[in-house]
């Protein structure tokens, strides 16, 4: 598979807290929220319903014509549709924790019209992808792009990640005369999203509406491997309990998740210089190079089309007094 990188702005989906002023001018409030576990029943409800009124252009997709630009459409089904298989028969759910309430758990539906055959997505990597965000309710877009924006899943909502991490980006890609790229057998999907796994009472803007149940149709094309603290340890593997969730380990408990912390246990030494980075290179028919006690394999890819060259990244967890702590995790030292 080729390797690019695109030099774009990172637009991220993250919670921005939005306040009402009272009629009379005296001063600034916050919106009170609604309970999470009531406001999840309403979202369910309501999500459901259009799954079981609306169907998506699976016709298309099944035999696509020379122009079809592999978009996902919505319908309602009536009229001359009244006999389309309806998205309720065609989507898959997952279950996803509420973030702020442990106790509260949503049915997270997603559409998957393409896996995609390209590399596999993380919660923490960076996805360059085209998208259309809409409102659940009328299916007006309230937001997208068809130029690739790269996006930090780390920083996105946690209904758009918790999907998209079910999917794959391009398999290749060609580049066109006018410097534009064509992608191959990249993810196509889509994902309705619950207002407690989306913005809920802090919406990104004035005119969305609190509470709003959203869907995002996107399009996955290049991955880029998160590590958001540049520590050399990917955000994958500071996931120390491996549920998937980047905020809740915290080994120093300074308040910063290990994935944005340059020093993870709050020795005075950077996590950086606790580890020890490798590179391996490899070509075609050589066995992958030994590894030393402690050193993982992080992420491998192909550095050189022609001659087939692999490029291996691993990290040596290093433990300089042997108590079974690795340095970067340990301060006593």
């Amino acid at each position: 598979m080729k390797r690019i990188k695109f030099v774009l702005p990172l637009i991220t989906l993250v919670f921005i807290v939005f306040f009402s002023c009272s009629d009379d001018d005296d001063g600034v409030i916050v919106v009170p929220p609604h309970e999470r576990d009531e406001e999840a029943v309403i979202a369910q409800e309501e999500i459901e319903e259009f799954l079981e009124t609306h169907f998506y252009n699976y016709e298309e997709f099944e035999n696509p014509a020379p122009d079809f630009n592999y978009k996902i459409v919505f319908g309602e089904i009536s009229g001359d549709n009244a006999s389309k298989i309806p998205l309720i028969d065609q989507v898959t759910s997952k279950e996803v924790v509420d973030i702020f309430d442990e106790n509260v758990t949503y049915k997270l539906y997603y559409l998957k019209v393409r896996k995609g055959e390209g590399d596999e997505i993380a919660y923490p990597d960076v996805v360059s992808m085209s998208y259309t965000g809409m409102y659940l309710s009328d299916l007006t877009i309230f937001d997208s792009s068809i130029s690739p924006v790269r996006f930090d899943l780390t920083q996105v909502i946690d209904g758009l990640q918790a999907a998209i991490v079910e999917f794959n980006g391009a398999s290749d890609y060609e580049e066109n005369i006018d410097g534009t790229l064509t992608f191959i057998e990249y993810g196509i999907g889509s994902v309705f999203v619950p207002s407690g796994l989306g913005y809920f009472n802090t919406p990104p803007t004035s005119s969305m509406p609190y509470y709003s149940q959203l869907i995002f149709n996107f399009y996955p094309y290049l991955i880029e491997k998160g590590d958001q603290d540049s520590d050399g340890i990917l955000t994958v593997f500071e996931d120390l309990d491996g549920d998937g969730l980047e905020l809740n380990d915290d080994t120093d408990g300074n308040g910063l998740p290990n994935f944005a912390d340059p020093d993870d246990d709050g020795d005075g030494r950077l996590t950086i210089n606790e580890v020890v980075a490798n590179e391996y290179v490899i070509f075609p028919g050589e066995s992958d190079p030994p590894l030393v006690e402690n050193e993982v394999e992080m992420y491998r890819e192909t550095t050189d089309e022609e001659t087939g060259e692999i490029t291996i990244y691993t990290i040596v967890f290093t433990d300089e007094n042997n108590d079974g702590t690795p340095d970067y995790l340990d301060n006593q030292l």
